[in-house]
């Protein structure tokens, strides 16, 4: 089974994606199964992971729903109010939906960079765990050693760390050393896994395969294929190109390991990790 780990859609007439511009052509429209299907077909795709882009229970809600009706969206990464000790009442509900895969708080959206860290949220890290949930970690380079931290707190809670930690590729190739470090770190000290995805966005306009490369190329050494499964982040992706677009340059980026790790990154790590 050839998995896409990571995807969205949405609808921004709903009213809860605050982080997204009024006016982008490209984000600030509604996406829907209908669109992503054929373009999943085209490259061969059996089965998705739909991820939140809103910080609501009602657009975790409305994910599942919409994974209800598509048979191809195996699993949903949803949203809960970390803040809120109440919310481990909806935590329960959700983790019921054989559907329902993992919550992933928007992190790299909060001021505090340690949020992760704090003492008022660590009861929904215990849940996660106590449910048998993962949790998509979305960040910045800034935010590997408080992740760090918490990965060694709670070393049986599954980790993925959303889009490589974002590495700043668009005019600060000084930092290339930084998030290498970094990760590196975050692949010794923890089993997380990473998703290999949003790198073109994190690039200019005119990314290329070759520039992305090393990014790739540290992923693949550092955590090994079966702890990284590639994602398409669509539509975000179409900031800078289309589905098929991040998909060739995926698979031109993966073309000198071997088939078994091919067959990991494009479907089996994200299937033993989510449980499809």
């Amino acid at each position: 089974m050839r998995i896409d780990a990571h995807q969205h859609l949405w609808d921004p007439a709903r009213g809860d994606y605050g982080w997204m511009p009024k006016d982008d052509p490209v984000l600030s429209r509604a996406y829907a199964p209908e669109e992503l299907e054929p373009q999943l077909r085209a490259a061969g795709i059996d089965a998705t992971v739909l991820v939140q882009a809103a910080p609501t229970v009602a657009e975790t809600d409305y994910m599942l729903d919409i994974a209800d009706r598509t048979p191809w969206i195996k699993g949903v990464v949803g949203w809960v109010d970390f803040e809120n000790p109440a919310s481990l009442a909806e935590m329960q509900r959700l983790a019921k939906h054989p559907k329902f895969k993992g919550l992933r708080p928007m992190i790299q959206d909060l001021p505090q960079d340690d949020w992760m860290l704090r003492d008022d949220v660590q009861w929904a890290f215990r849940a996660l765990c106590d449910l048998g949930l993962r949790f998509d970690a979305l960040g910045f380079p800034r935010h590997i050693a408080p992740f760090q931290t918490l990965l060694r707190r709670y070393p049986s809670m599954p980790v993925v760390l959303d889009h490589c930690l974002k590495p700043q590729i668009h005019g600060h190739p000084e930092g290339f050393q930084d998030w290498a470090d970094g990760l590196s770190r975050l692949a010794d000290d923890s089993f997380a896994c990473v998703k290999f995805s949003a790198l073109i966005t994190e690039d200019r306009p005119e990314w290329s395969v070759d520039r992305l490369c090393p990014y790739a190329d540290h992923i693949f050494d550092r955590f090994g294929a079966e702890r990284v499964m590639w994602g398409s982040d669509w539509p975000v992706c179409r900031l800078r190109g289309e589905y098929a677009d991040w998909h060739a340059a995926a698979l031109a980026l993966t073309d000198g390991l071997s088939e078994i790790d091919r067959t990991l990154i494009f479907g089996g790590t994200a299937a033993g990790f989510y449980g499809i």
